[in-house]
């Protein structure tokens, strides 16, 4: 399966609130805009990919219920970017004081925020080179780290502010650093 993209240009621009009510009236499909306004269709994960994804979140979600410190969200949330994109990590977390910060109505729709972390667990459809792009994207937003986890090749790469992406191959597990303190997910369940 692939990812389409859509070009909506000879229509018009689709408003904030238009993308809003098509992703709720679509609700079986994957949809992400990205900053030059184009839509994409992301086909579902296959059975291999949605275990790996839930039980990497169930990670961050335990992690998270004992240090209190944010939010964490799973792939099915749009987040809407600085530079108009609309994206949805398949793992994010945001420290509590800036999700606080929102309001309760930008809480409820895609809130306009980026996520101090991302995670991209690759399916065997995606695209090296359009994941790489969306990191860099989330990167360029604001994200303060990210991981990028390639099954097939047993690869991660790491995305920091301010600093060139990171390449590790077959490593054994990943550290949070100061972003998600004291986090350590074992990449055994994943590789």
């Amino acid at each position: 399966m692939i990812t389409y993209t859509i070009n909506l240009e000879p229509l018009g621009k689709m408003t904030d609130e238009q993308f809003y009510q098509l992703c709720r009236k679509n609700p079986e499909i994957n949809f992400e805009r990205n900053a030059k306004g184009e839509l994409m269709i992301m086909p579902p994960t296959g059975g291999e990919t949605g275990n790996r994804n839930s039980e990497i979140n169930a990670e961050f979600v335990f992690w998270n219920r004992q240090t209190k410190l944010g939010k964490v969200f799973d792939s099915n949330t749009c987040f809407k970017f600085p530079n108009g994109a609309e994206r949805s990590p398949d793992v994010s977390w945001i420290k509590l004081e800036r999700w606080n910060q929102l309001t309760l109505e930008q809480k409820e729709k895609f809130p306009p925020i980026a996520p101090d972390f991302v995670l991209e667990l690759m399916s065997p459809s995606d695209s090296v080179k359009n994941t790489q792009e969306k990191m860099a994207e989330y990167q360029a937003n604001g994200v303060k780290l990210g991981w990028l986890i390639n099954r097939k090749d047993q690869q991660v790469e790491i995305y920091r502010q301010g600093k060139s992406k990171e390449v590790l191959n077959e490593p054994i597990f990943l550290s949070g650093e100061d972003i998600l303190p004291e986090f350590v997910l074992d990449l055994a369940m994943v590789w």
